[in-house]
């Protein structure tokens, strides 16, 4: 999605160069338009015998909508990534959880209507009922040695580093 006009003041935008990239720019008030990334945020939960916990892909999903991923959502704009990677995956699971350190950050590039930067917590389930909802269709354990058909690219090299407990 292209902005078309100012934000600001409503004057179409023309395409300048700014930095060392082509981008809207206001000729009236001088606004320049940054396309950034969002952030989103994933926990990755293990039981002591190593499965990971998936959640599968329901249609409102959108993408990848059918597979499987890491329990994940968007971080909302006044909202640090540690409580949205709570709320996010207490939305998706019904399940609490403490997180307990920092597994990776990767760049998504799987929707090209929307570039994320990810940022995947490892985490201890503290309470609630696992119950799928929100994005979430159905929520399973899997071992890294037999996962299923995974949405996000990202997840897959995530868990490959995750080695074995």
């Amino acid at each position: 999605m292209e902005f078309r006009f100012c934000p600001h003041c409503a004057t179409p935008l023309d395409r300048q160069v700014r930095g060392d990239r082509l981008r809207p720019v206001c000729p009236n008030c001088g606004y320049v338009h940054y396309r950034n990334p969002t952030a989103g945020v994933a926990v990755i939960v293990r039981r002591d015998d190593g499965a990971l916990l998936l959640g599968r892909r329901g249609p409102k999903a959108g993408t990848g909508a059918g597979q499987w991923c890491i329990p994940c959502g968007h971080v909302e704009w006044d909202e640090d990534v540690r409580t949205a990677a709570l709320r996010e995956f207490a939305e998706e699971t019904g399940l609490s959880v403490r997180l307990t350190g920092l597994a990776a950050v990767e760049s998504n590039f799987h929707d090209p209507r929307q570039h994320t930067v990810g940022i995947w917590f490892h985490g201890t389930v503290t309470g609630g009922a696992l119950e799928p909802d929100d994005d979430l269709v159905e929520l399973g354990w899997f071992f890294i040695g037999a996962l299923p058909e995974l949405a996000f690219v990202t997840d897959r090299r995530v868990i490959e580093g995750l080695g074995t407990p």
